[in-house]
């Protein structure tokens, strides 16, 4: 048992969150639990506007829905900052962002377009990275209209966002249409071999997502058990081999998270590359832990990502 290492403020976050067995048998009634739990009207605030909107898919795949976020003054044209949600790949939608992306928004002064994109296991990879490409294509191509600067566009999320972000910037550098600035990957889940591996690091991995529930969303990713041969770069971002003019990035992560190790790998990988690259690991901090938001490792963790996207926008 690691709580002995979890820092005391967090404490609170991890006993309100019910503990689950992530799996076929239990997906279902999860995303039927998280369904409509941070409604739209729950975080709306006057000083940005939120708007719903469905943008062209993928060709052949359905449209995607896009939530935007944008702050309510004439002032432009803005940054922007492609958001992508959280869940393991199975679970999540944009909705469950909106607290932290209306707050992006707001104190960053930039738009925030939070992607819906296709879960596994019903779309496998690389459906889910697809999406996000189509929001960034309508991005760059509306960013007049949006009033967005399309030299000013970072893409971003947490967790499996995290690691759908960090594929997206592969997927975009080599495809070289759409330019990004800016990567900020929230403990990213990037590497489907730690679902397979035995952990170097003992004290990971016990908290909220876990060694179970990480294999399970990684086989719904790829369509197959994890670890194998023939995963994809654009599924999992640690297998690139090269990660050379990939946009400046900024990585979070808890030193009790499941995806610590495979984080600090990726950071010093990009590092190697000749990336700009901030690292940030913060002590006592499981996987998810802005389930305690008043916790002063939460705020500061908050506080420093913002900071870090606003440093990189001023500095185009």
């Amino acid at each position: 048992m690691t709580r002995a290492l979890v820092d005391p403020e967090l404490l609170t976050g991890l006993d309100s969150f019910p503990f689950f067995e992530l799996n076929e048998g239990t997906l279902p009634s999860l995303r039927s639990m998280m369904n409509g739990l941070m409604p739209i009207e729950s975080y709306r605030r006057d000083d940005v506007i939120i708007e719903n909107r469905i943008v062209p898919g993928p060709s052949g795949a359905p449209d995607v829905p896009v939530l935007i976020y944008r702050p309510n003054i004439s002032l432009g044209p803005f940054p922007a900052l492609l958001h992508i949600h959280g869940g393991g790949y199975v679970l999540g939608d944009a909705e469950a962002s909106g607290p932290s992306n209306v707050c992006t928004a707001a104190e960053v002064g930039c738009v925030v377009v939070s992607v819906d994109y296709r879960l596994a296991p019903e779309t496998v990879a690389p459906g889910a990275v697809e999406d996000c490409y189509a929001a960034l294509r309508w991005l760059h191509t509306e960013a007049d209209r949006l009033g967005v600067d399309r030299s000013r566009i970072a893409v971003g999320g947490e967790s499996a966002g995290g690691g759908l972000a960090a594929a997206l910037a592969l997927l975009a550098r080599d495809r070289g249409e759409y330019p990004l600035c800016f990567q900020m990957l929230i403990y990213p889940m990037i590497d489907d071999r730690t679902a397979t591996s035995a952990p170097d690091n003992p004290n990971t991995g016990e908290f909220i997502w876990t060694r179970s529930s990480n294999r399970f969303g990684w086989r719904s990713l790829l369509g197959e058990e994890p670890g194998g041969e023939g995963a994809s770069a654009y599924a999992a971002p640690a297998r690139a081999k090269d990660l050379a003019g990939l946009p400046p990035a900024y990585i979070s992560v808890g030193a009790l998270d499941l995806f610590l190790d495979e984080d600090i790998e990726y950071a010093r990988r990009l590092l190697n590359a000749g990336v700009p690259t901030e690292l940030h690991i913060h002590p006592g901090a499981y996987h998810g832990f802005e389930l305690a938001p008043e916790a002063r490792v939460t705020k500061l963790s908050e506080n420093e990502r913002r900071a870090a996207l606003a440093r990189a926008f001023e500095n185009l």
